[in-house]
């Protein structure tokens, strides 16, 4: 027993680590440990920079711009007065606030709701077209998305003009009076086509990619059982396209939301085309429907554009996590 003993302690003994080593790190380790830390650290303070120069601070500041009653001398002075939310009722309160929110909503809604189920369209035409020139026609969807914004806004404004435009020659072919596209009663609609053409390539890249990921075994096995092109379409395609609808929509929906660009080209934001985006560029600039520069309204108007995009990206992520959970 002794000898059993005695043998347990020697091999117990034999196993623990040498006196100097136990639970310390060799200095060549620790060194190699503090290099990479500080290499990792130098390659990623570029763009740490760059989103608190260029994203952090523009944001924090027009927070804080939009409670503060800035006017041309304090803006550049300094010494604005707070005023704490005081400027965002006055905002609410003004006669043309609900008609831009709800003008702001239908574009929004409209243009996502018609880029989306168009580019879809065109997504799952070109995965299943077997024909030799789809890459070839698929790449000339992408021009609207290459194109300068200025090329394209200048271009629908000619193009929707009443007198000669090419859109009423069009329709006059059928007896269609001439439109007044770009009035301020049908304003709304013009910017919304047009944003609708800019919208479709992007939709179409990503859903195209996201039908490129989904294994052709499933369409192979749905067809042996009996299910219709439809049926493979709702029951296979959408459920697990769903992860890239999502971000394709929440990156649309932020795009949209901020879209000024366009509408101004076309319609300088005035009529019904006016949204909360270039409400906020006019009220900044003293331009469009605002004659006087009103920094502290824009910055209010602009929050409140942040605040939306922000509750939707947190659905977003909400989703997100559901569905890996």
């Amino acid at each position: 027993m002794s000898e059993v003993t005695a043998a347990r302690a020697l091999v117990t003994r034999g196993s623990r680590p040498t006196r100097g080593t136990r639970g310390t790190t060799p200095p060549g380790a620790r060194r190699r440990r503090r290099s990479s830390t500080w290499i990792a650290f130098a390659f990623a303070a570029p763009l740490i920079a760059y989103l608190v120069l260029f994203y952090a601070y523009p944001l924090v500041q027009n927070v804080v711009m939009s409670m503060h009653r800035f006017d041309r001398n304090t803006f550049v002075n300094g010494g604005a007065p707070f005023v704490g939310f005081d400027i965002y009722g006055e905002v609410a309160s003004q006669p043309r606030f609900w008609p831009v929110v709800r003008q702001t909503a239908i574009f929004t809604i409209v243009s996502l709701t018609l880029q989306y189920v168009f580019g879809l369209a065109l997504a799952v035409f070109f995965h299943r077209a077997g024909f030799r020139l789809a890459s070839g026609l698929r790449a000339l969807f992408l021009v609207p998305w290459l194109l300068p914004v200025i090329v394209s806004g200048t271009t629908w404004q000619w193009i929707m003009n009443a007198d000669n435009g090419i859109l009423n020659s069009f329709l006059g072919i059928f007896g269609v009076d001439p439109v007044w596209w770009l009035s301020t009663d049908t304003s709304l609609i013009s910017v919304i086509i047009a944003n609708v053409w800019l919208g479709i390539p992007f939709n179409l890249v990503i859903l195209y990619s996201g039908l490129q990921n989904i294994p052709t075994d499933l369409y192979e096995a749905a067809s042996l059982d009996g299910a219709s092109a439809w049926q493979q379409f709702w029951r296979v395609t959408m459920p697990l396209l769903k992860p890239v609808t999502l971000i394709t929509l929440l990156l649309g929906l932020v795009y949209t939301l901020k879209v000024v660009d366009v509408i101004w080209i076309i319609t300088a934001g005035t009529g019904t085309s006016q949204t909360l985006a270039t409400w906020s560029y006019g009220l900044a600039f003293g331009k469009g429907t605002s004659s006087v520069i009103r920094y502290s309204e824009a910055s209010v108007v602009g929050t409140m554009l942040l605040l939306v995009a922000l509750v939707f990206g947190l659905i977003y992520i909400a989703v997100q996590r559901r569905q890996e959970d």
